[in-house]
């Protein structure tokens, strides 16, 4: 199997499948209303909040995978959600989903003889920014675990 076979299998996996982690993304945010998406306890992002961040993330790493110089905002794209109703709780799961399969299409397509090319603004290579998005999405998955867990109570 090719590594960006496997890469695929993980970005699956994470998304909707039978993850290491034992827990998917999809998953997990089925079954979150709006209300609860929306909910912050103490000072800590709100799923909402943490999704659409997971979501810029993957726009931004591909961006930078395709050469093109990108710098995160100074939010981090962790920012207020102006419009709380479940159908734009609704239309960011669904976009979500739509930059998950966007991603898995790029890495079919994308060459694997230039996974060690270095991104110079960080100096890391393609390949890890690549693999640091489903570093990005577990840790994030985690804590959306929690929230739902505490929420939940």
């Amino acid at each position: 199997m090719k590594e960006k076979e496997r890469l695929i299998k993980l970005f699956n996996d994470h998304y909707d499948g039978s993850p290491w982690l034992d827990v998917s993304i999809a998953d997990q945010l089925d079954g979150i209303s709006h209300t609860m998406a929306k909910k912050k306890i103490g000072n800590c992002n709100s799923i909402w909040q943490l999704v659409y961040h997971m979501m810029q993330w993957r726009l931004q790493n591909m961006k930078r995978i395709n050469g093109k110089i990108a710098h995160a905002p100074d939010h981090n794209f962790i920012v207020d959600i102006q419009d709380t109703s479940a159908k734009a709780w609704e239309q960011l799961k669904v976009d979500f989903k739509k930059t998950h399969h966007i991603f898995v299409e790029f890495l079919s397509q994308y060459d694997e003889a230039d996974f060690d090319q270095i991104y110079s603004p960080n100096d890391h290579s393609y390949y890890e920014h690549i693999q640091g998005i489903l570093i990005h999405d577990a840790y994030h998955l985690g804590q959306i675990v929690l929230l739902r867990k505490l929420l939940n109570k």
